[in-house]
């Protein structure tokens, strides 16, 4: 049981970027980005998936999706 580190944003400079881990117990993809406060996306967000109080919105760059891929 474990994370499996897959990738991490090709454009990082160092420290607190976003990436990509699988839970290697599960499958479940585990994904590190900055969170979405924007109130208006929340909102648009919230029209078809309600977010629960114990969840939040990140945001990865589009040039992460080969990582993505690579996850699952």
């Amino acid at each position: 049981m474990g994370l499996k580190f897959i990738g991490i944003d090709p454009d990082t400079n160092g420290g607190n970027c976003p990436s990509v881990w699988v839970d290697e117990a599960t499958g479940d993809l585990l994904l590190q980005g900055w969170e979405v406060t924007d109130r208006s996306m929340l909102d648009e967000i919230n029209i078809m998936s309600p977010i629960a109080s114990h969840e939040k919105v990140v945001r990865l760059p589009a040039r992460m999706r080969a990582i993505i891929q690579e996850a699952l």
